[in-house]
């Protein structure tokens, strides 16, 4: 394990930390402690840029302002609500995890790690995100931001860098008495490094290329969706009209999503579940 000194230390928070005084961004799931709210911006986030995020989080938490209201949503409000967003399984987990919050929880979302995890849709990260973020808990958690900081900082000289090589990192380093702060800026550092060092996440070993989003199946799932939450239900000619995608790859992506329980087929139409 990689032993920083404490003047490494402290040298490395001031650099995060000044950047964040100078150029840290103002999102609204920053603006709150609430457990709920911190969760959904979570969630909408994996695998989906900022930007697209936080017009989508608001319009969402207006919706659905708590688990209880969540957990009654009807699956056409919700998948219109997260039109957009991409990888619609989301909804459906976070959706779920709001009704076992309800049942098994009394609507309040638990704050240990253990428990956390046991929710549909979350896993390790976004539970250490949520005690971090909603309950200021010194956790260690990575992300690709924060892997990009560490890489840049720390791991210049190397590639082909593991994740069990970082953590020693982020746990030296970590601001135990502030760390929804620390997480804050430390991801707001390893955004601007993507832009400005060439994204020296690609010399880590769990780096992944995201595959091209046109004529994807996500693509096709997507317009499939978007086509039966905007009305009735539909034939699979008409869909594939209104979709403009090749017939025999909305047929199979049709059979997936009535698997999934997105849509049911009745009478030859197939509608939202």
């Amino acid at each position: 394990m990689k032993s920083l000194s404490p003047s490494t230390v402290s040298s490395f928070r001031k650099k995060v930390y000044g950047h964040y005084r100078k150029y840290g961004r103002d999102l609204p799931w920053r603006r709150t402690k609430n457990p709920y709210h911190v969760l959904v911006s979570e969630v909408m986030l994996q695998q989906t840029q900022v930007e697209r995020v936080i017009g989508k989080y608001e319009e969402f938490i207006t919706a659905f302002p708590d688990f209880a209201s969540l957990a009654k949503a009807t699956l056409p409000k919700l998948l219109r609500l997260w039109q957009g967003m991409g990888y619609n399984r989301r909804a459906l987990s976070l959706r779920a995890l709001a009704q076992k919050v309800v049942n098994e929880y009394g609507g309040k979302l638990p704050s240990d790690e253990e428990r956390l995890i046991t929710l549909p849709g979350v896993g390790k990260y976004t539970a250490g995100a949520v005690l971090a973020f909603a309950f200021n808990k010194p956790v260690m958690f990575m992300d690709t931001n924060i892997r990009r900081a560490y890489i840049h900082e720390f791991l210049r000289d190397r590639d082909n860098i593991r994740d069990e090589e970082i953590v020693p990192l982020v746990r030296q380093t970590l601001d135990m008495r502030n760390p929804r702060k620390w997480y804050n800026a430390l991801m707001d550092y390893g955004a601007m490094l993507k832009g400005e060092q060439g994204n020296p996440n690609k010399r880590s070993a769990h780096y992944v290329r995201q595959s091209p989003f046109e004529n994807s199946n996500r693509q096709v799932r997507g317009r499939i969706l978007k086509t039966l939450v905007a009305g009735e239900p539909l034939t699979v000619a008409q869909i594939v009209k209104e979709t403009g995608m090749d017939a025999v790859r909305v047929k199979k992506n049709l059979a997936d999503l009535e698997k999934e329980g997105f849509i049911k087929k009745q009478r030859r139409r197939y509608g939202i579940s």
